[in-house]
């Protein structure tokens, strides 16, 4: 008795069934490929579409992103951008000194500020900011009426898309020489204050600034993470008899930690890029002791003063330090048995 059979047409089909030869040369053996693995030809041939999907924004980060990469031999320049009208005879013609841009960086006092100011920005941010939008999106997740739920979730994010000149207008009116807090203090027989402009604040006004315009976008991402978990491991831990802390404590913040390190991860490799606009626009009220940053630094040497050699210098230190920080948060986060930026 005969059996038919049906001819299959489907190519990763048949290669999972027929998987393509190879042979050895040295011993003439015929090897197999592992069943269940395509090759690089069909893996190819079944995501073409895909691939021609992405091509663009593959285009896009390599012309804005890797392309620009080149331009950091400038640091090793006394570039003159005034050579030639062609920035690249420009970079081919500026004469060539080698690492005294960087020797005088690691002299320059002004730099050791910059970097100091960005570092305690970035840990007070860490400690003050990052722990927000995770409390904000438990607290938000716990509301059990869905209309209450949108609405709050809608006024904490509406900030996000706000620029920094409006923010740093909304704190001046709140908390400037003339704003609404002096006034009130005037109102009752005291002295007026203006925070906006006092040097010893500053960091904590400015982490106030990032907590009120950020923290809504976190909140997002979080709400996203909680949505992923069963609500058959809340039930099981209530029959257990464990309350609603327990259930966040063994249930809630462990969905959360791949997120929170994930995102720690990132937070870490951005610490010396603490917001170059929002520290611009507020620079000259404390002035530079107490609000120059990295950034700021590379700005006023390079596009105020016109040395571009040392500020593409100092910029290319600080892009090596932050490759520095993610490769080691994210080899933390391997060692907490997550998954980080990427896979071991």
């Amino acid at each position: 008795m005969s059996h038919s059979t049906v001819p299959r047409t489907d190519t990763e089909a048949e290669a999972k069934e027929n998987p393509p030869a190879a042979h050895d040369g040295a011993t003439g053996a015929v090897k197999k490929p592992p069943a269940g693995k395509l090759s690089l030809r069909l893996r190819l041939r079944r995501d073409r579409v895909l691939l021609l999907m992405t091509l663009p924004a593959i285009l896009l980060v390599l012309l804005f992103n890797y392309v620009p990469i080149l331009g950091n031999v400038v640091a090793f320049q006394e570039y003159d951008p005034y050579i030639s009208d062609n920035g690249v005879v420009s970079i081919l013609h500026s004469p060539w000194v080698g690492l005294e841009n960087f020797q005088r960086i690691f002299e320059d006092s002004a730099f050791w500020n910059s970097v100091q100011n960005t570092l305690v920005l970035f840990f007070l941010q860490l400690v003050l900011y990052f722990p927000i939008p995770i409390l904000l999106a438990l607290l938000i997740n716990s509301v059990v009426r869905p209309r209450v739920r949108a609405i709050s979730q809608a006024i904490l994010y509406l900030p996000h898309f706000f620029s920094w000149v409006l923010v740093v207008a909304v704190f001046q009116q709140l908390f400037g020489g003339a704003g609404l807090l002096s006034q009130i203090l005037r109102d009752h027989g005291y002295d007026g204050l203006s925070l906006m402009t006092d040097p010893e604040t500053f960091k904590f006004l400015v982490t106030a600034q990032s907590v009120w315009k950020d923290a809504g976008w976190g909140i997002i991402v979080f709400l996203a993470a909680l949505a992923s978990v069963s609500p058959d491991l809340y039930e099981a831990a209530a029959m257990d008899g464990a309350n609603r802390w327990r259930r966040m404590w063994h249930v809630t913040l462990p969905a959360l930690r791949p997120v929170i390190a994930l995102l720690l991860v990132l937070r870490v490799g951005d610490a010396l890029t603490v917001g170059f606009e929002q520290i611009l626009l507020q620079r000259d009220a404390v002035g530079p002791g107490a609000a120059e940053v990295l950034d700021t630094f590379v700005w006023w040497n390079g596009v105020r003063n016109q040395d571009f050699g040392y500020a593409a210098a100092a910029g290319l230190v600080k892009g090596v330090i932050s490759l520095g920080l993610v490769l080691i948060a994210n080899k933390v986060a391997h060692l907490m048995g997550e998954q980080g930026v990427y896979k071991k």
